[in-house]
């Protein structure tokens, strides 16, 4: 309980100066009106009169049957629709859409994988006000169709949505952000807070869980405990998965910090725990289906090591560490005589043929299982952390003379295929099964990035999709290979260029999934319109930037270590930073004529290391001031083949570093 408290204090305290508010998405207020007519069909009048800033003039008037206007909020919003009118009969349907694509007033978009979700019908009895029955709150919409579905003209007073994103923070507290992050490049910028709304959008109110009966849409299944939890969608599936969190998690640390969404979707998750150990594929009350998914039990794991990586909880650990071994035994039960997981369960995020020998899956128990010994360690259980260890190292060992193909620079799906897939040659990197600094880490990455189209990187196990999702760990593989040209480029082509401004896209939140084409199609289902657009899947790109770009890194517990080594790119400025139970964190440089300037700040008692990019490059030298106590004696240092050159055991504070190519 001490450890929450520490955190709505941090929120509280960070909420007192907020840099670059403009890039917020967040609405300084739960109560939302549309911004401009985006259609409007058959006899009407006033449309405008609903509008954010036509309050108080003549309102909306549907003056016969099926007469409809669609309003455009600017941006994706979820919540429940409100409405006064000055009739005293009528009926008025209303429909939602996340994309243009599907704005219509006959239905809405769709929750289901068959079929369009239908009109939400208000039958009017009197003059007044009326608001959506909470199981039809919508969780995400950018357009709101009103029709009048009856023989008598409606008179709109006034029109409203009521926010409901976020439920446990305070009306007037949605955009008190702990992180920040600003760049030279406005198209970075705004894909970082997209990212963070996202997020914001897809954390719900429990109760608001979606209650899978097909058919009509009902949101009125409690899905966990606690007034909040993450989950993988704002509009569906509105349950926890455990795989979106590997990316959602670090992107809301280093935004909101909103850590008790996370710790209530992750006691879920174990609370459904198998006695064998098992995890299940995604929360109540889709495990009812029965589903195994080796891959998402995986990520489980790796949520409970999040959490504590940047709460420092250790009580939260101890009351899990029973449950995550027996888990981790689960899993490594799967690994046989080859040194790799067999895995038989098909069950992943939706790509197809995974099976056997997997690169991806194994790649993911590899890091799991590292993962695993850093916290035996911190359990002082020493034993466990040479046993993952050891079986850490087998998996590395066996992975490579197996699975890799030399000509063609990525690794294989399994011994019985050729296909070279995006997730398990991303995650070859991200999980350290490849050292960074390996030859066959700089060939992955340049390799992943020869396949990309117009618009962006494919995921060819899932036929033509492109997956927001694995691009995400392939953007942290392209940072994590040294080629900040590469991942930045990726954002800037898919997330900026696309995703974010692309008319059919909410222009606000990021998308599930879409055709290499760049149809809004995404292979696994059949039915386009049940593409969820604000998924927190798709937010890689905002932990990314201030990670590897900002370049700071929490190492252990709420960053009592840390690392802080920025990737500029061909950017010439960054300013980035966040905060933990432990305190601030920042980074904010510039990199110009011939001069790399860092400056940085870290909790008092934290020790970490600087990694400072030197302007010549590789193996260059650089005169160099800056350091502990303020010391401005210029040095000369050189590089390491990465160009950087690294100051070791710095303690927590402030310093600003200075570095001029010679």
């Amino acid at each position: 309980m001490r450890a929450l408290t520490c955190l709505l204090l941090l929120v509280a305290s960070a909420a007192a100066a907020i840099p670059y508010q403009q890039y917020i998405l967040a609405p300084p207020s739960r109560t939302i009106r549309p911004v401009s007519v985006f259609r409007q069909h058959g006899s009407i009048s006033s449309p405008n009169g609903l509008l954010e800033h036509s309050q108080g003039g003549k309102g909306l008037v549907l003056n016969a049957f099926n007469a409809s206007v669609t309003y455009d909020f600017g941006k994706n919003i979820g919540g429940l629709v409100n409405f006064d009118l000055t009739s005293h009969a009528g009926s008025v349907g209303v429909t939602f859409s996340e994309s243009s694509l599907w704005v219509s007033p006959q239905a809405c978009d769709a929750t289901a994988d068959a079929g369009l979700d239908t009109v939400l019908v208000f039958n009017i009895s009197k003059s007044g006000h009326y608001e959506a029955p909470a199981e039809k709150e919508r969780g995400a919409f950018r357009y709101l169709t009103v029709v009048n579905l009856g023989n008598s003209k409606v008179e709109f007073k006034d029109l409203w949505v009521q926010f409901t994103a976020m439920p446990h923070w305070e009306d007037n507290a949605l955009r008190d952000y702990t992180g920040w992050f600003h760049s030279n490049d406005e198209q970075l910028n705004r894909v970082w807070y997209a990212g963070a709304y996202t997020n914001q959008l897809v954390t719900i109110n429990p109760k608001r869980g979606d209650s899978l009966l097909g058919g009509d849409w009902h949101l009125n299944t409690t899905i966990t405990n606690g007034t909040s939890v993450l989950t993988d969608g704002a509009k569906r599936d509105r349950l926890v998965w455990s795989g979106d969190m590997a990316i959602a998690v670090p992107g809301i640390a280093v935004t909101t910090f909103d850590l008790i969404s996370i710790r209530n979707a992750l006691d879920s998750l174990f609370g459904l725990q198998a006695a064998n150990g098992q995890l299940p594929y995604a929360g109540f009350p889709f495990n009812e289906r029965g589903l195994v998914s080796f891959t998402y039990h995986l990520y489980a794991l790796i949520g409970v090591a999040n959490f504590y990586l940047w709460s420092g909880d250790k009580p939260f650990l101890d009351a899990k560490w029973p449950a995550w071994k027996l888990a981790m035994q689960w899993a490594t039960q799967q690994i046989d005589a080859s040194g790799l997981a067999n895995v038989t369960a098909p069950n992943d995020w939706l790509r197809f043929g995974m099976g056997g020998h997997n690169i991806e899956a194994n790649s993911i128990l590899f890091y799991t299982l590292s993962l695993g010994a850093g916290l035996a360690h911190d359990e002082g259980d020493a034993a466990t952390a040479s046993t993952y260890a050891a079986l850490a190292s087998t998996i590395q060992q066996a992975a490579v003379p197996l699975l890799w193909q030399p000509a063609v620079g990525l690794f294989r799906d399994n011994e019985t295929t050729t296909l070279a897939p995006q997730d398990g040659n991303a995650w070859a990197i991200k999980s350290g099964l490849l050292a960074p600094s390996s030859n066959y880490s700089g060939a992955i990455s340049a390799a992943l990035q020869s396949r990309w189209g117009a618009f962006g990187a494919p995921a060819p196990e899932a036929a033509d999709a492109i997956s927001p999702f694995i691009s995400g760990f392939e953007l942290e593989a392209h940072f994590m290979a040294r080629r900040p040209a590469a991942a930045l480029a990726l954002i800037r082509n898919m997330w900026a260029d696309f995703m974010l401004d692309d008319p059919r896209m909410t222009n606000s939140t990021f998308i599930e999934g879409y055709s290499t084409s760049g149809a809004l199609h995404y292979a696994p289902y059949a039915n386009d319109a049940r593409i969820s657009h604000a998924h927190g899947w798709a937010t890689g790109p905002t932990s990314a930037l201030t990670t590897f770009v900002g370049g700071i890194q929490i190492l252990s517990g709420a960053g009592a270590t840390w690392t802080i080594a920025p990737q500029p790119g061909d950017l010439t400025a960054v300013d980035t930073g966040f905060s933990t139970p432990k305190g601030k964190f920042t980074s904010k440089w510039t990199n110009k004529k011939n001069t790399f300037t860092l400056t940085i700040r870290t909790p008092a008692g934290t020790t970490g290391s600087v990694g400072i990019p030197l302007p010549a490059g590789a193996q260059s030298s650089a005169r160099l001031t800056g350091g502990p106590g303020g010391n401005a004696k210029a040095a000369t240092v050189r590089g390491d083949d990465a160009g950087v050159y690294w100051i070791e055991d710095l303690p927590g504070g402030s310093y600003v570093f200075v570095a001029t190519g010679v």
